[in-house]
């Protein structure tokens, strides 16, 4: 699943007229780096949620025939937040008992990681649930969050890293049992529900030190296009 339901306030005025995910830098969309990495890792199937402008989205990326996956959309008629959206786009996500794991990504991050690496984590997720609802890839601190999120001891999780956390890098695999308590349609950010799971020690991570960018502002948007563009991407 790729997260593209925000508002993309920070991002303004780029954001009045166009959704934050199809802003462009060197050739591409910051989503389409997205997609055609999953593709380029042997995922297929990909759902994209979104709210504000999403008939653009839609119109933008089709089917995703031409990248060689299959799109389909969770339409949300307000946003609904991270741990909402997921929730409601689980039909779309799992089978049919609720047992499938999945990968979430966030839609406007830019990040070089090999989504390929964590099939066997989906694997080894499914086959023992009960022990782990909650992998996350966590990425250097960047300047702007300097704290951090969570520690990472080995691939276990955990809340206080006495100044040593990582940041969470927007891409996580998770077990539907993870959202068994969220409301349908109701909006639920997803930090509360990932620290619970982290104190019942069900959450495991691993570190990428690669490239990673959160393009949250348009100074950091016109540095990936920078950077993008001189690879002449």
């Amino acid at each position: 699943m790729i997260l593209a339901a925000g508002r993309g306030e920070r991002m303004r005025p780029l954001t009045d007229t166009m959704p934050k995910p199809l802003l462009q830098a060197g050739k591409y969309k910051l989503i389409e780096y997205q997609i055609m990495r999953l593709a380029q890792a042997g995922f297929r199937n990909i759902v994209i949620n979104h709210a504000y402008l999403g008939e653009v989205i839609e119109a933008a990326l089709g089917d995703g025939e031409r990248y060689g996956v299959q799109i389909v959309y969770s339409a949300e008629q307000f946003v609904l937040e991270t741990a909402g959206g997921i929730a409601n786009a689980l039909p779309l996500l799992t089978d049919d008992a609720g047992n499938l794991p999945f990968l979430v990504v966030n839609g406007d991050i830019y990040c070089e990681f090999d989504y390929g690496k964590l099939l066997s984590v989906l694997q080894s997720m499914y086959q023992n649930s009960s022990n782990r609802l909650v992998h996350l890839v966590l990425v250097d601190n960047p300047v702007h969050h300097v704290s951090g999120d969570f520690a990472l001891t080995h691939d276990k999780l955990a809340l206080n890293g006495d100044g040593n956390c990582l940041t969470f890098s927007g891409i996580g695999i998770y077990h539907p049992l993870l959202f068994e308590s969220v409301e349908p349609g109701v909006p639920i950010k997803l930090a509360p529900i990932l620290r619970a799971a982290i104190n019942e020690k069900k959450a495991t991570g691993e570190h990428f030190a690669g490239v990673w960018l959160d393009v949250g502002t348009p100074e950091r948007l016109q540095q990936l296009d920078r950077q993008l563009s001189a690879q002449k991407q």
